[in-house]
């Protein structure tokens, strides 16, 4: 047998009445906080205790926000409802609640930042410290998030310019290698082309000019050989 349908009713019991308000608040802010997460929803729940204690969730801590959105909405909604010509009567209207609005506004926003506090009770000062505790919560986990990306962030670029490095580290030493080995080598035929030169003796200018007189001296001994040799008409003529 299931269980049957729960009627709901006021709970008579002071204290269990007290314990289920704390246990479905509970359930409702982290119901409402998940929508708005799961479903990037923008939620405002207001809650308010039988002791008239008030808590509230709103997405992003922008409860106002939230409200003149509502109330834009719902002013918009009643004006295409409208079918016929507002009259100066209720333009009037509407101007007054929507200066009143902006006065609730400025004023709370004084009493966030610390000024016209001496008009407020005691609950009305709890309630306006819960609510700063809140947003304060707010802040400081939005800040510690952006403190953690900004770390990674820079984790990363400090491993990526690491192995940058290396890799740059790795290249300057195979040209240091490199450029070590072309200088061996020119080394090795500037040693090659020493000793070549040092065993064969070339040429100077003493042997070039001596050669040149050895061959001028057989070409003149040739011609005088050639000039005393008499031609055999002379023989015959000095014979006869």
């Amino acid at each position: 047998m299931g269980r049957g349908r729960v009627q709901l009713k006021r709970i008579e019991n002071k204290i269990n009445r007290q314990v289920t308000f704390s246990k479905r608040r509970s359930g409702l802010l982290k119901k409402a906080h998940e929508i708005s997460v799961l479903c990037d929803a923008e939620v405002a729940l207001i809650i308010f205790s039988p002791r008239g204690k008030m808590f509230q969730y709103a997405t992003d801590s922008c409860m106002e926000k939230i409200l003149e959105q509502y109330e834009s909405y719902t002013y918009e909604e009643k004006k295409h409802r409208t079918v016929n010509v507002e009259s100066p009567v209720s333009l009037n209207l509407e101007y007054a609640k929507l200066k009143t609005r902006v006065e609730v506004l400025q004023r709370n926003q004084r009493h966030y930042i610390g000024e016209d506090l001496d008009s407020l009770s005691l609950k009305q000062l709890q309630n306006l410290e819960i609510q700063l505790d809140v947003s304060l919560k707010h802040i400081r986990s939005r800040k510690n998030q952006l403190i953690h990306e900004s770390i990674s962030e820079l984790q990363k670029r400090d491993k990526a310019l690491h192995v940058q490095n290396n890799i740059l580290l790795k290249k300057v030493k195979e040209k240091g290698k490199e450029l070590a080995q072309t200088t061996h080598l020119e080394q090795q035929n500037h040693d090659m082309n020493s000793s070549y030169f040092g065993l064969s003796q070339p040429l100077n200018c003493f042997n070039i000019s001596e050669i040149c007189e050895a061959k001028g001296d057989k070409a003149s001994r040739q011609h005088q050989s050639s000039n005393t040799i008499i031609p055999p008409w002379m023989l015959h003529h000095i014979r006869g």
